[in-house]
């Protein structure tokens, strides 16, 4: 195999890892938001 065949695997294979991993964290950041913003009876919009 071509060193570019092993990258582009590498690349198709990683990129959804590291997308999950940043909505993860956008989504944990938003719930704990949510959380603080009901306990303080406001809208988080």
């Amino acid at each position: 195999m071509e060193l570019s065949t092993i990258a582009l695997t590498a690349y198709v294979l990683v990129w959804p890892v590291i997308v999950a991993g940043t909505l993860t964290v956008i989504v944990r950041a938003f719930v704990k938001e949510a959380k603080k913003a009901k306990a303080e009876g406001r809208s988080i919009i």
